[in-house]
């Protein structure tokens, strides 16, 4: 059941990138595209920004299931209005809906989390993202077929798919979080997110891991929000051929989490995996920018495009696992929250920035910018411990107890 949720969120959200540019060009100029896509996609995550802290937390103490209910039925909504249209305030309306009930697959995760040993978490993380590399595979050809037919008709879809989630996890999916194991007691006044990055970034065995997951968010958000605005211009490609790219994106996911994830931890760490992965990020990001600037070749954009993705795999589900097995049992909710707080936030600032240079400075300027961040990413994760007990002791900093009270 887990697995069948996980591909319909990843299908969900993906269904509707190839057409993003093209349905906000009903209603703005060329010359605004990128600047309106921007903004419509850092509102939203402004919205998960603030909400993902309550969200994550609140699922420690009253389970996974409900959070996965809620946030799939915002998805509903969300999307419904955004296909709906009519005006860009409809859109942004139904961002900011979508936004404030973003939540399902940090819960998802969680709920891995609960029911993987310590020790097992990264190469399950690994194939959990390799499920949504299928998902990303099938949804974005799914989506460039039906804008052949109607260019609302994906976001329509995918507000059908949130709602065949919804309906299975309120029918099928059972609570993987037992009463037991949960926290009794959520100060609100806490969980909003400076509060939570405050303590946080406190744990002295968080901060490095926490910092660098930043940094390399930021440079993929600036990809993935404006790699269709790069084709269009670039290599003028339509709607179609950008989901074929994004399909191809998600079977590098497969080989990368599915098959060669659990060879490479065997062989380089995870420590070893994550620089490998931020490098090759590095790299992908670099041939983009020669595409925007110096060499306008399809061939080299997708070859930039599966370099990043490669990279971003590995890399993703490595610190996923990190990060979890840095917390406590009963904490798997409370970092999940985390990791999307910042997800969003750099997910706000991403979009803004890279139309901004994008259209202000140079087409190339987002992915220089993104070399740029991916290498202070790999000095600050070289230095980082990676530790990896089930229940670790923060050697410095807050432990989140002032977060919720914990059941003996």
């Amino acid at each position: 059941m887990l697995v069948v949720l996980t591909a319909l969120a990843a299908s969900g959200m993906t269904v509707v990138l190839p057409v993003l540019p093209f349905v906000v060009l009903r209603y703005t100029n060329q010359s605004d595209l990128a600047l309106w896509v921007g903004l419509l996609e850092a509102v939203n995550a402004l919205c998960a920004f603030i909400v993902a802290p309550i969200l994550g937390r609140l699922s420690d103490r009253y389970g996974r299931r409900p959070v996965i209910i809620v946030a799939a039925f915002g998805a509903v909504i969300g999307y419904a209005l955004f296909g709906l249209g009519g005006a860009l305030w409809v859109l942004l309306l139904g961002r900011v809906i979508q936004g404030l009930t973003a939540g399902d697959l940090p819960a998802l995760f969680a709920y891995l989390a609960d029911i993987t040993p310590p020790e097992q978490r990264a190469k399950r993380f690994g194939l959990l993202g390799a499920i949504t590399g299928v998902a990303t595979m099938v949804a974005p050809a799914l989506g460039g077929l039906l804008a052949a037919i109607d260019v609302d008709l994906p976001v329509f879809a995918t507000a059908g798919i949130a709602l065949v989630s919804a309906i299975l996890a309120i029918f099928v999916l059972p609570e993987s979080l037992p009463p037991e194991r949960r926290v009794t007691t959520v100060r609100l006044r806490t969980l909003h997110p400076f509060a939570v990055f405050r303590t946080a970034f406190a744990r002295a065995e968080l901060r490095p891991l926490l910092i660098g997951f930043a940094l390399l968010l930021l440079p993929f958000g600036m990809f993935v929000n404006n790699f269709s605005v790069l084709a269009l211009d670039a290599v003028q490609w339509d709607a179609t051929r950008v989901g074929f790219v994004v399909a191809a994106v998600g079977i590098v996911d497969i080989v990368i989490q599915g098959a060669l994830l659990p060879l490479l931890l065997r062989r380089l760490g995870e420590r070893g995996v994550v620089i490998a992965g931020a490098i090759a990020q590095a790299a992908g990001l670099a041939a983009l920018a020669i595409v925007a600037s110096l060499l306008a070749q399809p061939w080299l954009f997708v070859v930039g495009a599966l370099v990043i993705a490669a990279g971003q795999g590995a890399t993703q589900a490595s610190m996923d696992g990190v990060m979890s097995n840095s917390v406590a049992d009963d904490e798997q909710g409370w970092i999940a929250g985390v990791g999307q707080s910042i997800s969003s936030g750099t997910g706000m600032i991403a979009p803004v920035l890279a139309g901004l240079l994008y259209a202000g400075v140079a087409h190339a300027a987002p992915y220089w910018l993104g070399v740029a961040l991916v290498v202070a990413a790999v000095i600050v994760l070289a230095r980082a411990r990676f530790a990896t007990p089930s229940r670790p002791v923060p050697d410095a900093g807050v432990v989140p107890t002032d977060v919720g009270t914990r059941k003996p």
